[in-house]
C-alpha cells in the first residue's frame, strides 16, 4: 500500500489520499480557483512530490486543469457541484427575480438556505457593493448577518413593520454595506430560504426591502408552479 507523508505523520493511501486530494482542492478554492504547485504544497503541508502526484491524478479525472504552469479547478467539479442542490429548483427559480432586483435597486442579491451552521448561498447576483462584499454561489454567511438571522429566527423577529420576518441591518456587520433580508416560505408556511439585498448606505433600505419581498414572492410562485407541473406528470417521468 502506497504511503504519503502529511506533515510529520505518514498517511496511508485510501482515506489519507482522499483527504489530501480534498485539501488540495480546498486550497485551490481558497486561492480563487488557481495556484502553483509550491503554494499548494506549502499550504497543505505536503511534500511537493506528493502534491504533484495528487494534482496529476486530479487532472486525469478532470477535477483539476493545468493552466500556464499552474493548476486550477477543473470543469468536472463544476458538473458535480451542479448535482447538489439543498432545495431542488431554487437556483433556477431565483435567477430571473434576482437579476430584476439588482436592476431596480443596484443591490447585490442572494438567496440563502440554512446549512451546516451557515447561511449558504444558493443563487447570487453581484451589485453595487461587490467590491466590498463579493457574492458567489456556494459562499457561506455567518448566522450573525441579516440572512442568518432570518434563517434562524423566522417570523419571530421583525424589524421592518409591514414586512413580517424582515431584518434590516445598517453597517453593523460590514462598513459600507446595508442589508435587507426576508424569509421565503413554502405554501404550507415552512421557512424555505432567505432573500437578501445588500446595498451602499446611501440607499433607502426600506424601499430595497420592499423590492426584495417582491422578488422573494416571485421565486416562491415559480417554485409552486414547478411543483404543480411535476405533480401532473406520470410517476415514470418525474425523475
Amino acid at each position: 500500500m502506497t504511503q504519503m507523508q502529511h506533515g510529520t505523520a505518514t498517511v496511508s493511501s485510501g482515506r489519507g489520499v482522499v483527504e489530501g486530494a480534498f485539501a488540495v482542492l480546498e486550497e485551490l478554492r481558497r486561492r480563487g480557483g488557481e495556484a502553483g504547485l509550491t503554494q499548494i504544497a506549502a499550504a497543505c503541508k505536503l511534500p511537493k512530490a506528493s502534491t504533484h502526484r495528487l494534482l496529476e491524478q486530479l487532472v486525469r479525472v478532470g477535477a483539476v486543469e493545468r493552466h500556464e504552469g499552474r493548476y486550477r479547478v477543473g470543469c468536472q467539479l463544476y458538473w458535480l457541484g451542479q448535482a447538489w442542490q439543498p432545495h431542488p429548483g431554487l437556483w433556477l427559480a431565483a435567477r430571473g427575480p434576482l437579476h430584476r432586483l439588482r436592476a431596480i435597486t443596484g443591490a447585490s442579491a442572494v438567496v440563502t438556505v440554512l446549512h451546516d451552521g451557515l447561511a449558504l448561498t444558493v443563487a447570487s447576483v453581484p451589485g453595487d457593493v461587490e467590491s466590498v462584499a463579493p457574492v458567489r454561489d456556494g459562499m457561506g454567511f455567518s448566522l450573525e448577518t441579516a440572512a442568518g438571522q432570518v434563517l434562524t429566527t423566522g417570523l419571530r423577529r421583525s424589524t421592518a413593520g409591514r414586512l413580517p420576518g424582515a431584518v434590516l441591518e445598517r453597517e453593523q456587520v460590514l462598513d459600507g454595506v446595508c442589508c435587507a433580508a426576508l424569509p421565503m416560505r413554502s405554501p404550507d408556511g415552512r421557512l424555505r430560504a432567505a432573500i437578501t439585498a445588500m446595498v451602499p448606505p446611501d440607499r433607502r433600505l426600506e424601499r430595497v426591502a420592499e423590492q426584495a419581498a417582491r422578488a422573494g414572492a416571485a421565486i416562491a410562485a415559480s417554485l409552486a408552479r414547478a411543483a404543480a407541473s411535476m405533480a401532473e406528470l406520470p410517476p415514470v417521468l418525474r425523475y
